[in-house]
């Protein structure tokens, strides 16, 4: 599958701290350090609606891991799926009167170009389900001959679950307790009440054959992966095991995340499929959940349609800290564009002050965790020195003007 198109990306003069991160494993946040090959799988969309902004603000947070990455001189190697092989999307299209694989392609399209709007740099590898299927059926076929899968006893649907119990460090990605798990695992697509499983969390790995369901043949029998192994096969596929960052929503940590790990981490025998957990908070609307049955998804293509600068949005999304649940409201954008709106006037002034002190908090706001409203705040302060007529050096508007583009993706 392609990708999108890349933004330049400015090179700016000296180099920042190491980048630690919040690890949800651990529970803390510590260092990442990648080798000469940072390497980072985010999960995708699953494309039966367009991009809103909980997914800009996961997009952009690792957008931001990628750009500091970058910044330090690693090579990276990143990754994201997109699960174009799902029951929403069916339902989605069944609904529409449209085929799956139209509505599939259409919204991934438009994906492309909220992400190439938002100036989000591409993934290296970007691999729809459709595509990796006999990938995902390898890894099944593998996990039923190692023990750590089995098929259930049902003539007309014989699914294949994971045995949960098939590595003794299950639940140490999410470090929820059982309740919790059964709870979320029931609403995030689960199936704990489906007869003839051995565990209520068992994940099915392989859906058998239905009527008016897209299938593919395999040695596992005519029928689809589940969602957790898609992503599991591809990134082991393309990263290998203890790659750097397995990123998401927060909606992803159980069971998505926990299982996708669990898989690979069977069949490999690795102790941990990545060696970092990172996970972004939800986005709401006026102080309410943003969901898709409440009918109150902003959508990023209906923003620009209004005319809403891309670097607005990034500003907006920026404004709260990327672990943090919060809300988008008209007051948020507004802030967003006022602010943008300053950045522009000072950074295209004719002198200001010094630059290079700005673009070390900068460095050191955003390593710390992706601190964004402290990096924009530092941001600030220049900004408004130098619409105050303070400061004489002639090259820091443009200095800094790149440092903006290049860390924070935003151009000036």
């Amino acid at each position: 599958m392609q990708s999108w198109s890349e933004p330049a990306v400015p090179e700016i003069s000296g180099t920042g701290p190491q980048l630690r991160l919040y690890d949800t494993s651990r529970g803390e946040v510590a260092p990442v350090t990648p080798g000469p090959t940072a390497t980072m799988y985010v999960c995708g969309i699953t494309p039966y609606d367009a991009t809103h902004l909980g997914h800009a603000a996961t997009y952009l947070a690792f957008d931001l891991v990628n750009r500091l990455w970058l910044d330090l001189g690693h090579d990276v190697h990143y990754v994201q799926n997109v699960t174009d092989v799902d029951d929403p999307l069916f339902e989605r299209a069944d609904r529409d009167g449209v085929d799956w694989r139209d509505l599939g392609r259409q919204e991934t399209d438009l994906f492309r170009e909220d992400m190439t709007a938002l100036r989000v740099l591409p993934p290296r590898d970007y691999i729809g389900a459709v595509e990796s299927v006999d990938e995902a059926a390898e890894m099944v076929g593998a996990l039923l001959a190692s023990g750590a899968a089995y098929t259930v006893d049902d003539a007309a649907h014989p699914d294949i679950y994971y045995r949960t119990d098939a590595t003794p460090q299950f639940g140490y990605e999410s470090r929820y307790d059982r309740a919790t798990m059964v709870r979320y695992f029931a609403e995030r697509g689960g199936d704990p009440d489906r007869v003839g499983k051995r565990d209520e969390l068992d994940p099915v790995i392989w859906r058998a054959a239905r009527d008016g369901e897209p299938s593919w043949s395999s040695p596992n029998g005519p029928g689809r992966p589940g969602w957790h192994i898609e992503c599991s096969a591809i990134a082991v596929n393309r990263l290998g095991m203890e790659f750097d960052i397995q990123g998401g929503g927060s909606d992803l940590i159980f069971p998505h995340h926990e299982f996708s790990a669990a898989h690979a981490e069977s069949l490999t025998g690795t102790r941990r499929l990545a060696r970092h957990y990172v996970h972004t908070g939800m986005i709401g609307l006026d102080g309410e959940k943003m969901s898709k049955s409440r009918g109150n998804l902003v959508l990023v293509s209906k923003l620009r349609e209004r005319g809403v600068d891309p670097g607005a949005i990034r500003l907006g999304l920026f404004a709260d800290h990327y672990r943090a649940d919060r809300f988008w409201t008209d007051d948020v954008l507004h802030t967003a564009q006022h602010r943008l709106d300053r950045w522009r006037h000072a950074m295209h002034a004719e002198r200001g002050p010094a630059a290079e002190p700005v673009i070390d908090r900068l460095r050191t706001h955003l390593a710390d965790d992706l601190d964004t409203p402290k990096a924009l705040v530092a941001v600030d302060a220049w900004t408004d020195d130098t619409l105050d007529g303070v400061g004489s050096v002639t090259t820091a508007p443009g200095e800094l003007a790149r440092a903006v583009d290049a860390l924070l993706g935003i151009a000036v």
